[in-house]
């Protein structure tokens, strides 16, 4: 009989250390939480039941700092250490040097990390075994002009990926030998300062390929399964955004023929743990392996969902020496599983990073719904909590799981209806569009979606007529109670009685709706007539508990649900909605004429000026003051949390003057540059 682990070390942070602490917590074993001065308050050294202090808040002089890690095991006397994802994960030096000291890694062996970790070795590894591969050049690259040389080679679009790379860091695709040079030198920068490794490698870029890649779990003993497959083609800068499982698009026969193929690739490597085999996958179902991640997978809860199995626990007992209690046979597919990540990013800015204190942070509750379905919700943060820019912005990711797939999506989308998330930007608007998209519904869906749908990045999902009027008739009702309310304070004071009208002219945008309130309390009867349409009005039983000050708006529209996210501003409400934004005004029928009359306010011009798009450092200024550029040159990086942006010119012009430089550390909106006339 094995001896059981007693207390784990969660070499990493955020959401991932918090859920191996779950499941270690219900295994009965202890756990150690590391952090750096940014995480000294996170939700993960909390959850643990010791915390050690490793550093300051930059990866290269904390998590990524093997010494201060085997310090802190040392310190707490654990026995096993689990690496989560990124970070150490995937290091084969990190694991030996554990082996070394007789501390368990709880994951695959060194030997399978570096076969397979390095995406270029299993590339090579996999050709040899007669796995198809994409097109591509898997020797290291020297410089930008060897770049550009490779890829006309392999033949545009290339990618370029970094070697140890992860999570979309380090990953450029170019169209040609400019973006190549570029993209060459954003990726390496960007895997030196990720992953502590610049190597550089590229292959052919499969336009309008689907992302399927099949879960792995391997015991000590020779025995590997597959526990079926994750969709993930839903992707923006080759990060994944939504994940679901099973695909819309597999058959059966494809499944097993990619299982067994991962299966044989695993035992090849003599693999031990939880691992995933990516594969592209064209529209007639032919597959071509990508890489192995020798890791937990960030999208793993999908696969947890739709099989019953805790990866986790499975990853602890097999680093414990136990054999897989699990057969292939035992291996189905129960319904259907959905994730969305949610990150501190802002979609109308080109999702670019967010950062700061989260001010409100209620997410959907967990369990299971009065119709069976499920929801779960994997974080690391809290009300209260920072942001920080040191790391990635995962907020947390909310999954779902239905019986199928229609209700696992319209689960999700009540889910994120009701997560209320303020304080920083967030990507909630773009995924309400996403799962609103005829497209998804369909699961006609590639890894070119977000750019085929959004080519112009996000700005708000199309408006739907009938959640307008909805949202129309909701926000006259909010306002009707609101009036009320005011009414009842002040008609306790003598003299200071006043009639509430049982009508509002409702504006959203240029649409104008009348609504008519029949009742006084519980479910009322409103009558919406939109005065641009020469139609009957329309006749809604709307009911809600909302109360003024609330921003979450719970109500049933003719017996369905229907929520909505509404802040008190001027003359209405300021409310979010599927992915849409609108300004509702709510007036009375004589205030809505007089509004007619009042003159349109305009938005600064700041087209002459370049701005930090977020919060982040200055890496290089690329023009000086006097130079002519055209529209589309690059000006200026900005690097923030992990990811470098390059910044753009949005017409031909002069620069004026630059008012920063490289190394300096600026907030969102300040000012990098000025503009003159060419």
């Amino acid at each position: 009989m094995t001896k059981m682990i007693k207390k784990i070390l969660i070499a990493n942070r955020g959401e991932i250390a918090c859920r191996v602490i779950k499941t270690a917590q219900k295994m009965g074993i202890k756990t150690v939480a590391v952090y750096s001065d940014a995480d000294r308050n996170a939700l993960h050294v909390s959850m643990a039941d010791e915390a050690v202090h490793i550093g300051p808040p930059a990866v290269n002089q904390s998590y990524l700092v093997m010494d201060k890690i085997i310090k802190a095991i040392e310190d707490t006397g654990a026995d096993a250490v689990h690496p989560g994802y990124g970070f150490l994960s995937e290091n084969p030096e990190f694991a030996k040097l554990l082996a070394k000291k007789k501390i368990t890694f709880i994951g695959p062996n060194p030997h399978a990390i570096v076969s397979m970790g390095d995406k270029i070795t299993s590339k090579k590894l996999a050709q040899e075994a007669g796995v198809s591969c994409v097109p591509g050049h898997m020797g290291l690259i020297e410089d930008a002009d060897e770049a550009v040389k490779i890829s006309k080679q392999v033949g545009y679009p290339v990618m370029i990926k970094a070697s140890a790379g992860g999570g979309g860091k380090g990953m450029r695709i170019a169209y040609n030998d400019e973006e190549a040079r570029e993209g060459f030198q954003s990726s390496k920068n960007e895997a030196a300062s990720s992953f502590g490794d610049d190597r550089i490698f590229i292959e052919k870029f499969v336009e309008e390929p689907r992302h399927i890649e099949i879960q792995v779990l391997g015991d000590k003993h020779g025995n590997v399964i597959y526990l079926n497959e994750r969709e993930c083609s839903i992707q923006r800068r080759n990060q994944k955004v939504i994940e679901e499982a099973p695909s819309p698009f597999l058959d059966e026969k494809t499944r097993k023929a990619m299982g067994a193929e991962s299966v044989a690739l695993a035992k090849a490597v003599d693999y031990d743990s939880a691992g995933t085999v990516e594969f592209i996958v064209d529209k007639d179902k032919n597959f071509y392996f990508l890489e192995m991640n020798t890791r937990l997978q960030v999208e793993h809860p999908v696969t947890e969902l739709i099989t019953g199995i805790d990866l986790v626990e499975q990853m602890i007992k097999s680093a414990n020496g136990d054999k897989l209690s699990i057969k292939q046979k035992d291996v189905g597919i129960n319904g259907w599983a959905i994730e969305s990540r949610i990150y501190a990013e802002d979609p109308y800015r080109n999702f670019l990073p967010s950062i700061g204190r989260l001010k409100r942070y209620r997410p959907p509750a967990e369990g299971t719904l009065g119709n069976g379905a499920i929801i779960r919700n994997d974080t690391g943060v809290y009300e209260g909590g920072e942001i920080s820019m040191y790391y990635d912005p995962m907020i947390a990711k909310l999954c779902t799981w239905g019986e199928d797939r229609g209700i696992a999506i319209n689960t999700m989308k009540d889910a994120l209806d009701t997560f209320e998330l303020d304080g920083i930007g967030h990507n909630i608007p773009f995924l309400q569009a996403v799962y609103d998209h005829d497209r998804f519904e369909r699961g006609d869906i590639t890894t070119a979606f977000i750019a085929d749908e959004y080519p112009d990045g996000f700005e708000g999902a199309d408006e739907n007529s009938g959640h307008m009027r909805k949202i129309a008739a909701v926000c006259a009702l909010m306002h009707d109670i609101s009036e009320h309310r005011s009414a009842e304070i002040s008609g306790t004071l003598p003299n200071h009685q006043r009639h509430i009208p049982d009508e509002w002219a409702v504006q959203i945008g240029d649409t104008h709706y009348t609504a008519d309130i029949k009742g006084e309390r519980g479910l009322r009867t409103i009558v919406m007539n939109n005065l641009e349409e020469d139609k009957a009005a329309v006749e809604m039983e709307v009911l809600t508990s909302w109360k003024p000050g609330q921003e979450l708006v719970r109500a049933f529209v003719d017996n369905n649900a229907f929520n909505i996210k509404a802040r008190k501003c001027a003359e209405g409400y300021r409310v979010w909605h599927r992915g849409c934004e609108f300004k509702v005004a709510v007036r009375t029928p004589r205030g809505a004429e007089l509004a007619k009359l009042m003159p349109i306010k305009l938005a600064p011009d700041t087209s002459n000026l370049l701005l930090c798009p977020m919060p982040g450092v200055i890496v290089s200024i690329l023009v000086k003051e006097g130079d002519e550029v055209q529209d589309g040159q690059a000006l200026a990086v900005v690097e923030a949390m992990k990811m470098e942006n390059t910044l753009r010119a949005e017409k031909k012009g002069v620069i004026s003057k630059i008012t920063c430089e490289a190394g300096d550390n600026l907030a969102v909106d300040e000012i990098i540059m000025e503009f003159g006339e060419a």
